[in-house]
């Protein structure tokens, strides 16, 4: 057991620290961590009343635990620099005469934060206790930065019945509890109660399939008997990062997911921490749980991309499946056009999240280089332009060069090509000028529609260039620093996953990437823009190859986008969108 002290500054100490050492501000991958490894301070105030605006602290009583055991307490009378009411003194036996010579809350509330650094913040009552104390720390220009505190009044309402506790004071829950401190209505002694009502609450909570801080804060009551009842489903799964995969009774694929943790993310959905209609319908119809461990975040996301491809399971959101994606295509006709399709080929941009982006992309480089948008079935013999009126009164507008054989067509046609290609930019830029004398002819409303979906086009170039160019390589092989020592690496076909593995800290990368290259998918690319990879697999890699720290170990050739692509564009495309999203956000 580790030594518990009671520390009580003076005006000269104004404040002690129990033993145990101060940490940092929990991130948000230690709210997983078991209840039993995380350390809370307990804490109970006494004040001069009830508004922390009008109100002072008068005492303060806190107790460190962690895994059942106390580390320390801090216990400190206030002088709140003011009268305590009668009533006041009435309840908590606290006088003015208690507090003259007492600290200051200057002088305490240092010391104070100092004994809670790096903890997870417990009271009675939470609410009222952080809003004191939180409005302490802003008069001493202190910085407050705790975690959400366990509030075990929340708490003891969400486990216990009416039945079994018709109040959840303090008093009453030590009697029900029959725990071995009293409430006294003085700080250190109710600060001792509540860590025994903790305690007790946390052995009903536990039963319940909640065993983390992230479960606990997100712990809801109604949770249906049929869900919490099939917590055990989670119990075989380990404590890694991978893909679940929630299995209907006919063993059907219901729900696809990834996580850093499985069993801690798939256990979350048999508590309360999942308030979705849609899940706690499809958890209610799950038999089974089945997973894939993986062995860094990247190939979790790869894999779930896959399965939700394979399965399109009917309680994902149909957004994330990757065969959902549109693109614009030149089409193979005498007089071609922009055609927006599920299907890419050799010269086709995208992938677009739905028709109207795709429509809306096709339409601007087509007016701005001259292709026709008219739909009417052209022969090698016809002229176009004889059935369209001008593009100025809504025409198509290839019409505004008037009649064109296929020949004197086939210029323009091969002038889209090559933008679709990144072989030119010459549309974006007529674009850019364009919007820039419409400004200056003071057509702001006209300027900014342009400039927005001159932005959209660009910006849609950019993405399927640097898709393009990830996809024609053969082999990449890369690493990531993992933030503990070691090293993600993937290997990195035709814009597929094909291999990923971590280096731990003190082994060889190098060695890694050996076996992980000889046991590799074999990649066969098919001809279309991203070689067969699914557009979403593709962005991931990308993404994972931008993060910062990532490293081209080996290549077979190197990356390169086209010199002449929409990246030039990128940097005005993105203050082009910008702006635009900050003029929404003022109409809004």
């Amino acid at each position: 057991m580790s030594p518990v002290s009671t520390f009580a500054p003076s005006r000269q100490s104004p404040a002690s620290i129990a033993s145990g050492d101060g940490g940092t501000q929990l991130s948000f991958e230690e709210l997983g961590t078991t209840l039993r490894d995380i350390t809370f301070v307990v804490v109970d105030l006494e004040t001069t009343g009830g508004s922390s605006d009008s109100d002072r602290i008068t005492e303060i009583g806190a107790v460190k635990i962690q895994g059942g055991e106390v580390l320390g307490e801090f216990a400190t009378l206030v002088n709140p620099e003011r009268d305590i009411p009668p009533y006041v003194v009435q309840i908590t036996g606290i006088t003015s005469a208690m507090i003259y010579q007492a600290p200051t809350i200057r002088e305490v509330m240092p010391g104070f934060l100092e004994f809670a650094r790096g903890t997870v913040l417990v009271a009675h009552n939470a609410g009222f206790d952080m809003s004191f104390l939180k409005a302490a720390a802003q008069r001493c220009d202190l910085a407050w930065s705790f975690p959400r505190p366990v509030c075990t009044v929340k708490l003891a309402r969400r486990i216990l019945s009416k039945d079994e506790a018709p109040s959840v004071k303090l008093s009453a829950l030590a009697d029900l509890f029959r725990v071995p401190h009293r409430p006294t209505h003085r700080a250190l002694d109710d600060a001792r109660a509540t860590v025994d009502v903790l305690h007790a609450l946390f052995e009903r909570v536990g039963n319940k399939g909640i065993h983390s801080l992230g479960e606990l804060t997100e712990y809801y009551p109604s949770v249906p008997s049929v869900v919490r009842e099939k917590r055990d489903l989670a119990r075989h799964l380990p404590e890694t990062p991978g893909v679940y995969i929630f299995r209907g009774p006919s063993n059907e694929a219901l729900y696809v997911g990834t996580a850093t943790n499985l069993r801690a993310r798939v256990r979350s959905y048999f508590t309360g921490s999942e308030q979705r209609t849609r899940m706690r319908e499809m958890v209610a119809l799950a038999e089974g749980v089945d997973h894939v461990a993986c062995s860094i975040p990247l190939e979790a996301g790869v894999r779930e991309l896959r399965l939700l491809a394979a399965h399109a399971p009917p309680y994902n959101r149909k957004s994330k499946w990757p065969q959902r994606a549109w693109w614009v295509t030149l089409t193979d006709e005498p007089f071609p056009r922009l055609s927006v399709t599920r299907t890419p080929h050799s010269q086709s941009v995208g992938p677009f999240p739905n028709r109207g982006t795709a429509t809306d992309a096709a339409h601007t480089l087509a007016e701005s280089a001259g292709l026709r948008t008219c739909t009417r079935r052209l022969t090698e013999r016809d002229l176009h332009g004889s059935h369209c009126p001008p593009a100025p009164v809504g025409g198509c507008p290839a019409a505004r060069d008037g009649l064109l054989a296929a020949t004197a067509y086939r210029a323009t046609a091969l002038r889209v090509a090559e933008v679709l290609a990144g072989m030119r930019d010459d549309p974006l830029t007529e674009l850019q000028n364009r919007i820039a004398q419409l400004a200056v002819d003071e057509k702001f409303e006209t300027a900014a529609r342009l400039r927005d979906r001159a932005a959209h086009l660009g910006l849609a170039l950019h993405r399927s260039h640097r898709m393009s160019a990830l996809t024609s390589i053969e082999e990449i092989v890369a690493g990531r620093p993992d933030g503990r020592g070691g090293w993600e690496l993937a290997i990195i076909r035709h814009g597929r996953l094909a291999a990923a593995g971590r280096a731990p800290r003190g082994s060889s990368p190098l060695q890694l990437v050996d076996l992980l290259t000889h046991t590799a998918e074999t990649v066969l690319p098919d001809g279309t823009p991203l070689s067969g990879t699914h557009p979403e697999e593709v962005g991931l890699l990308i993404k994972w190859l931008s993060e910062p720290g990532a490293r081209i170990v080996r290549t077979t050739h190197g990356y390169c986008e086209p010199a002449h692509g929409a990246g030039k564009h990128l940097a005005w495309c993105k203050r082009a969108r910008s702006s635009a999203r900050e003029a929404h956000s003022l109409i809004g």
